[in-house]
């Protein structure tokens, strides 16, 4: 098999809602978005609470510390500026602000919050096509409704739906959302589960701190095994044969070492979760299970030599504080560790098949 040629596609960056969007949000929900006071935690206060919360259990980043000072993200000229300065040519975006909207309390405001940041969202990509591609969001907490929302997200041209590790009071195989499933892998909509700590989802471990270090560390490794164990083990890969869900910035190293665990599970007490027909690593190598790697991580040669190199995403978290802009790609491009072929499905052929996106 050739080496596919390198198109880099970062599979997890972040838009900046802009003035445009905050704008229209506040006009239309006063009693429910608005900016910080000073002195307020966040930078806004939605639903009456700081976004992010960077205070107490679980606390996230503090705002004037969220974003890269190298990057310029706050219009889509200044993004693909910042793209072709890092020789990426393609980046996916999952929200900043609306990274919360799952943990909305107010059902029909969530969905009108959703609707609108779609639209903006598919409006932004338009402009630079085939350089910018957007994730949608839904209020996952009403299943109806997200699926209509999905839906609409598909026909304005975004190129996945977000959904958090857990609901609030549900995980990711309750009977539920099988509806939410079987619509995504009907539409070929993949599902991508990012972590992001400090805005209100609920919190798996990462309640124990209050030092957003130590939140940053224990949140999002905590979050993906969580999900993994629900999807997998709960059979949600099994009765949803085509769909496909990256779990995100929580690196790679995780990935064998948990799959190992849940196989060696499979394989003594299967019988307590029969909706698990197969050793988990399966859904991996059937193309359902994708996960972000950070570009200088030293188990990502393990991980592509012991589950395959089809499954490891590049991602860069971009513009956020930890994305290593503008040299986010160069410890991909130039380890000696990888081959060319895997490093070229690493830094972008991955991400194609799992978005659905054109060959470059």
């Amino acid at each position: 098999m050739s080496t596919p040629p390198l198109h880099v596609v970062d599979s997890d960056a972040h838009v900046i809602e802009g003035p445009e969007l905050m704008g229209e949000l506040m006009t239309r929900f006063p009693d429910k978005v608005r900016l910080s006071a000073p002195g307020e935690d966040g930078a806004l206060v939605i639903e009456g609470r700081p976004y992010p919360q960077s205070r107490g259990p679980g606390a996230g980043c503090p705002p004037a510390q969220g974003l890269n000072p190298a990057a310029e993200p706050f219009t889509s000229e200044g993004v693909v500026r910042d793209a072709d300065r890092e020789g990426i040519d393609a980046m996916v975006f999952f929200p900043s602000a609306a990274l919360g909207l799952p943990a909305f309390t107010d059902a029909g405001f969530a969905a009108e919050f959703a609707r609108l940041y779609n639209r903006w969202l598919a409006d932004y990509c338009r402009r630079h096509p085939g350089r910018l591609y957007g994730v949608g969001v839904v209020p996952i907490e009403d299943v109806g409704a997200s699926i209509g929302i999905m839906r609409e997200a598909k026909g304005l041209g975004l190129v996945a739906t977000m959904i958090p590790a857990v609901l609030k009071t549900r995980n990711l195989d309750h009977p539920d959302l099988e509806p939410f499933y079987a619509a995504a892998a009907a539409i070929d909509m993949p599902l991508g589960v990012p972590g992001a700590p400090g805005i209100h989802l609920p919190m798996l471990g990462s309640q124990r701190f209050d030092n957003y270090l130590q939140v940053h560390c224990v949140s999002f490794p905590f979050d993906m095994m969580v999900a993994s164990t629900a999807l997998v083990l709960g059979g949600v890969f099994e009765r949803h044969p085509t769909l496909r869900v990256a779990l995100l910035e929580s690196g790679v190293g995780w990935v064998p070492y948990f799959f190992d665990r849940m196989d060696e599970h499979v394989e003594k007490r299967g019988r307590l979760t029969p909706e698990c027909k197969r050793k988990p690593r399966e859904y991996i190598e059937r193309g359902q299970i994708f996960v972000s790697c950070e570009p200088e991580e030293s188990a990502i040669p393990f991980a592509a030599e012991v589950l395959g190199a089809h499954f490891i995403l590049f991602a860069s978290d971009y513009p956020h504080w930890d994305s290593d802009f503008p040299h986010a790609t160069r410890p991909l491009r130039e380890r000696t560790d990888l081959s060319a072929d895997t490093k070229a499905r690493i830094l972008g052929e991955n991400a194609r098949v799992f978005y659905g996106l054109p060959r470059g």
